[in-house]
């Protein structure tokens, strides 16, 4: 009898959903990824299809994260041990990061 967590990799594989849930942990591997100062001021919120949803608390962040993308998604994917984030997508929020 096999255990159902030697089972799911497989499974996950087979179904092609592996890479969306190593995708999903960039969501949580978002602020240790990125220190404390980003973290402070942005959220990740989603993932799909190689992408990460960041919510960002202004648009001179926004900016300043723009300019900093290459090197945030080499660091992300560092963590998550293989080329899972493709890209970042930036979107102010409005109402500040809630926590």
């Amino acid at each position: 009898m096999e255990r159902i967590g030697d089972l799911l990799p497989g499974l996950l594989r087979g179904l092609g959903l592996a890479d969306e849930l190593s995708g999903w942990r960039s969501v949580a591997e978002w602020p240790e990824a990125v220190g404390e100062a980003i973290a402070r001021r942005t959220r990740a919120v989603g993932f799909h299809q190689g992408v990460l949803m960041v919510e960002v608390e202004g648009a001179a962040w926004r900016h300043e994260l723009s300019v900093l993308k290459r090197d945030l998604i080499r660091r992300l994917n560092q963590r998550l041990g293989g080329a899972v984030v493709r890209d970042l997508r930036f979107t102010h929020n409005r109402g500040g990061i809630q926590r």
